[in-house]
């Protein structure tokens, strides 16, 4: 578990770099859950000039995550992965998201949720004070950090993005799917790492 985790963490530092801040998280009857704090200053070619910070999770890809209708669980094989979430710098008081991120991430082990692309997760308050999002969108791991493969019979980490949803896109997005709120969301030019945000026009 612990070799896991520190291949983990030295691939969110390859992709992200130096952390700035970081805090652990343990609730009962789970492994300690951390959240790693990034600040991207938007320097690079191909940023839009604005700093952007980035919040990764660090412990949920300790255990594989497991169905929870099946009566013995594999303690090798099975999905692992990190949650990443990133929002505009400065606008909000973002930070306060490392517990409702660490709640997250425990998730598979308290609730027996196998957490994958596509999904809904939601965490029954605002992300942050006075955020308009109470959950998220589970989005494709490769992108920002790019899946960890392991040695055989460990499945890859992956690191899923998290895209904040207003409760209004979260009840359209039960409806429609989750591909159809993305594609909306492309189509509105939407910026989904706005903090302040609102609900994408869904008429």
């Amino acid at each position: 578990m612990a070799e896991v985790l520190s291949l983990v963490e030295a691939r969110l530092r390859t992709a992200l770099g130096e952390p700035d801040a970081r805090a652990a998280m343990t609730f009962v009857g789970t492994d300690r859950v951390e959240v790693l704090r990034f600040l991207d200053p938007g320097e690079s070619p191909d940023s839009d000039g604005g700093a952007v910070v980035r919040y990764a999770t660090l412990g949920m890809s300790a255990r594989p995550m497991a169905d929870p209708t099946v009566v013995v669980a594999d303690p090798a094989r099975g999905p692992r992965a990190e949650l990443v979430l990133s929002v505009r710098a400065g606008l909000a008081d973002t930070d306060k998201v490392l517990r409702p991120l660490a709640v997250l991430a425990a998730s598979p082990q308290v609730e027996g949720l196998v957490v994958a692309a596509g999904a809904s997760l939601e965490v029954g308050e605002p992300l942050w004070p006075g955020a308009p999002f109470s959950s998220v969108l589970v989005a494709e791991s490769g992108g920002l950090v790019p899946d960890l493969e392991l040695d055989a019979p460990l499945e890859p980490v992956r690191f899923l993005p998290l895209l904040p949803m207003t409760p209004n896109e979260a009840a359209w997005k039960r409806v429609k799917g989750a591909q159809a709120l993305q594609e909306r969301w492309l189509a509105h030019g939407t910026d989904l790492r706005d903090p302040l945000r609102g609900s994408v026009a869904l008429d």
